[in-house]
């Protein structure tokens, strides 16, 4: 008998595959469980109509990334900090401060656990930090610490 799995099957597969299966397993375990449905032509264009609508959001997903990465290497983010002797600063400048300082001036909301800051910011300076935007897109965003 041929299924379609809901959801990730251990030993079968992925959600979304087809696969076959004995009579008895998709009976007794397969459909009880909702783990797959039988594979019939209404199941299995309803499968290709939700394969296209996703690949449909992923590419919106990559394109409004892009986009975005575009608008963030046009611009230079400025982070004020308190400094001590030297031009050291008290602390470091963090991924949330840049975050923050991103959305009070320019209005971006940026998750920052996408800035991979690889050093801590310890100087005042230009900086230039890597943004994971998207697993296929990624941008420098300028960052500029400043002295208050």
């Amino acid at each position: 008998m041929k299924v379609i799995l809901i959801s990730e099957v251990k030993s079968l597969g992925k959600k979304g595959k087809v696969c076959e299966v004995s009579d008895g397993y998709a009976r007794n375990f397969l459909f009880p469980k909702g783990l797959a449905v039988e594979a019939t032509q209404g199941n299995l264009n309803d499968l290709a109509l939700k394969k296209a609508n996703e690949d449909r959001k992923k590419a919106k997903e990559k394109q409004d990334a892009q986009a975005l990465a575009e608008k963030l290497a046009s611009i230079t983010v400025e982070v004020h900090t308190k400094i001590g002797e030297g031009g050291r600063l008290f602390g470091s400048v963090t991924n949330k401060e840049i975050a923050e300082a991103l959305k009070n001036k320019y209005g971006i909301e940026i998750d920052k656990r996408k800035l991979e800051v690889k050093e801590p910011i310890k100087a005042l300076g230009n900086y230039s930090i890597p943004t994971k935007l998207h697993p296929e897109v990624s941008a420098q965003l300028k960052v500029t610490v400043k002295a208050i």
